[in-house]
């Protein structure tokens, strides 16, 4: 694309979408857990524009409140009237000089590369993103002369039998010259079965008044997938999931079944990362060279640093992962949570804001909230730091190379001494000096000759 060319992208995101039979408006539903609009946002973001603009329509403020982008010009279309009228609404805010890019909010895949190739073909006048298609049901057609160019555009519910047999189809994506796009805008009509301003109509125009119309193909059919109701965004879920993992593969990621591994988010992978099936990755996450994460694990925004492997039955979530550790199986860590390196956390352990410091070990049955821990420490089976009062969150600090049997409530706030020892079922409420060992235990008591009551004394 010509660095130098001014360019205006508007994103029609104004349709109601009655077929998804969803109080959401259409490009508000989530696609790997994002809205529909935000993908085609990101894509328009990472070409070099001048202007973006949004026509937006159903779902009003709820639209503009679910996209985070102070730059955005919204242009409301109070009155569905058609793509032509929504594009003529956001023409007075693009300049004369510019390119125009036509975008829509419910077509997320479309991929930077082809909107570049798109723009540059308009250069030449007008540009329209074509495809062709085994089933074109749906889709308006492109018509062409005996040499091959292009004359215009029909509906699929104007098209007559003939025209239907055609596979070439519209994608509603395009790209004109804006004094251009302006004039044809001004000269359409409603004059159609659906009585609406079709804005492709335009291409008809282009070709009477001698503009050279160009077409523009995707690398790939996902790219112009449009989303109109449920069994379509599932569809679309299934492609964006494999392009995902693609991706992670080709950064070098060992992927045991690309089907069933959901990628939502911004995942980088280092060298001989492997992810087992039904891992579900979610906002910024980052994976270092030989990470391991094992089948059923679910990690939202948190680094997992070399060498560490996630046992199955995780889920991780706003943490800091150190190397050589060992997670799991069935951990939780939720957010807050810092691990320095070759720390263990077995199964049934939950961590919450929480620093534990190299070489310490949770196994197994353990909850550690609210808590500083030292380096070499072993929290044993059972333990439980009672970090909250009912109105407030109390600190624990556990100094290097303390052992915690198991069984043990640790009442915050209190401070367990480095080297300490705490013995097994002790509930333990002052603070434990440095080596020393804390115990607290009703004394056993035993009954000799203590017999059981049975059913057959009972009368």
């Amino acid at each position: 694309m010509n660095e130098t060319a001014k360019l205006a992208i508007v994103i029609l995101a104004a349709g109601e979408g009655t077929r998804m039979r969803s109080a959401l408006p259409k490009v508000l539903q989530p696609l790997a857990g994002r809205p529909l609009l935000s993908y085609v946002v990101a894509t328009a973001r990472s070409l070099t524009l001048d202007t973006l603009l949004v026509v937006y329509g159903h779902g009003g403020e709820l639209v503009r409140d679910a996209i985070v982008d102070d730059e955005i010009v919204w242009v409301h279309q109070p009155e569905q009237l058609g793509t032509g009228h929504a594009v003529d609404l956001a023409m007075p805010g693009i300049d004369a000089d510019a390119t125009v890019l036509i975008l829509y909010g419910d077509v997320p895949l479309i991929l930077p590369a082809t909107l570049d190739r798109l723009v540059v073909a308009s250069q030449a006048g007008l540009a329209i993103l074509s495809a062709e298609l085994p089933d074109p049901s749906g889709y308006g057609r492109i018509l062409r002369d005996g040499a091959g160019s292009v004359t215009g555009i029909v509906e699929h519910k104007d098209a007559d039998e003939a025209q239907r047999k055609i596979r070439e189809i519209n994608t509603g994506l395009l790209a004109a010259p804006a004094d251009l796009l302006n004039g044809w805008l001004g000269r359409l009509n409603r004059d159609n079965t659906q009585g609406e301003y079709y804005l492709t109509d335009v291409v008809a125009m282009a070709v009477k008044d001698g503009i050279r119309v160009k077409t523009v193909q995707p690398g790939e059919a996902k790219e112009i997938m449009g989303i109109n109701d449920k069994i379509q965004l599932a569809e679309a879920e299934t492609a964006n999931r494999l392009r995902q993992a693609h991706r992670l593969m080709q950064q070098g990621a060992t992927i045991i079944d690309p089907a069933r591994v959901d990628i939502r988010g911004n995942v980088e992978c280092g060298k001989d990362v492997v992810l087992d099936v039904n891992v579900v990755l979610e906002g910024d996450v980052k994976l270092g060279d030989g990470v391991k994460i094992g089948p059923n694990n679910v990690i939202r925004n948190t680094t997992i640093a070399d060498d560490t492997e996630i046992e199955p039955n995780c889920v991780i979530e706003d943490a800091e992962i150190g190397p050589r550790c060992m997670i799991g199986p069935f951990t939780r860590i939720r957010p807050g949570t810092k691990l320095d390196e070759r720390v263990k956390l077995g199964n049934f352990v939950e961590v919450k804001k929480s620093h534990i410091a190299a070489g310490s070990k949770v196994n197994h049955l353990s909850y550690i909230g609210d808590t500083t821990m030292g380096s070499d420490v072993n929290i044993g089976a059972g333990t439980i730091v009672c970090n909250y009062d009912g109105v407030r969150k109390h600190q624990t600090i556990i100094g290097d190379d303390v052992f915690v049997g198991s069984d043990v409530q640790l009442v915050a706030p209190v401070t367990i001494g480095r080297g300490a020892t705490v013995g097994a079922g002790s509930t333990i409420t002052k603070d434990v000096p440095e080596d020393d060992l804390a115990l607290s235990r009703v004394r056993q008591v035993t009954v000799k000759n203590w017999k059981r009551p049975r059913k057959a004394d009972v009368t």
